[in-house]
C-alpha cells in the first residue's frame, strides 16, 4: 500500500508540479493599500515579468486611467507589454503594496484559474500587514484570494458586494477589506466602469 501510494504522490509530482511564487512581496513602507491576488499565471503568458503580467489583463489600464486619466498610460503598445519602471514608480509613490495570497501553488489544469489551483502554502498575511505600518485596506484580486483572506481574519464576506468593504482589527489598527471588480477580461464589465469602482476605494483611503 506504502509503495502505491508513493507511486502515486510521485506520479501527481511530475504531472503537478509545485511552484513557488515567482516574484518577490512588492512592499514600499509608505503604504496605505495591499494588494493581493492568488498567484501569477503560468509564465507563457507573462508579457513583464511582475504582476499582473498578463496582457490581456486590464490592471494597469485601470491604474493609468485613476491616477493618470489614460488607460494605455503604462501600455508599451508597440511590444504588447507594460511599461514597468513606470509601474513601479507610481506605486511607490502612491504607497501601494502588491503580492499573492499564495505562497506555492499546483496547477492540477495548467492554467492560473482559481478552481484549478491547489494551495500547498498560503504567504504570509500577518507578516505582510505588519511590514505596513500604514496600512488600512486590503483589495483581494478574485473569489479565491477573498476566502483565503478572509478565512486568515475570520471575516464573512460572501455578502459582500462590488464597492463594499468590511473592517476588521489587526495589531491595534483598524483594516478595511475592499471587495472590487476583477481586473481580468473575462469579468464582464468596460474597464471605465471598473476603475470607478477602484476609484472610490483609493479616495476612501486618501490616496490620489
Amino acid at each position: 500500500m506504502r509503495n502505491t501510494n508513493s507511486k502515486a504522490v510521485k506520479a501527481m509530482n511530475e504531472e503537478h508540479p509545485v511552484e513557488k511564487h515567482p516574484f518577490e512581496p512588492f512592499l514600499p513602507v509608505n503604504a496605505r493599500l495591499l494588494m493581493l491576488g492568488t498567484f501569477p499565471p503560468a509564465p507563457k503568458r507573462w508579457c513583464m515579468e511582475w504582476y499582473y503580467p498578463n496582457y490581456t489583463n486590464d490592471m494597469w489600464r485601470i491604474m493609468g486611467l485613476i491616477f493618470y486619466g489614460d488607460k494605455l498610460y503604462f501600455v508599451d503598445e508597440a511590444h504588447k507589454t507594460y511599461r514597468l519602471d513606470a509601474i513601479k514608480a507610481m506605486m511607490r509613490e502612491k504607497g501601494i503594496a502588491i503580492f499573492d495570497t499564495c505562497l506555492r501553488i499546483r496547477r492540477t489544469m495548467g492554467n492560473a484559474a482559481d478552481k484549478d489551483l491547489e494551495v500547498v502554502e498560503q504567504a504570509d498575511l500577518d507578516g505582510m500587514l505588519r511590514a505596513l505600518p500604514q496600512c488600512r485596506g486590503v483589495v483581494t484580486a478574485g473569489q479565491l484570494a477573498s476566502n483565503i483572506f478572509a478565512g486568515h481574519y475570520g471575516l464573512d464576506v460572501k455578502k459582500m458586494k462590488l464597492g463594499e468593504r468590511c473592517d476588521f482589527t489587526f495589531d491595534h489598527r483598524t483594516v478595511s477589506l475592499f471587495r472590487e471588480p476583477s481586473s481580468s477580461r473575462a469579468f464582464p464589465m468596460r474597464v471605465e466602469q471598473k476603475a470607478q469602482y477602484y476609484l472610490q476605494m483609493f479616495e476612501a483611503l486618501g490616496i490620489k
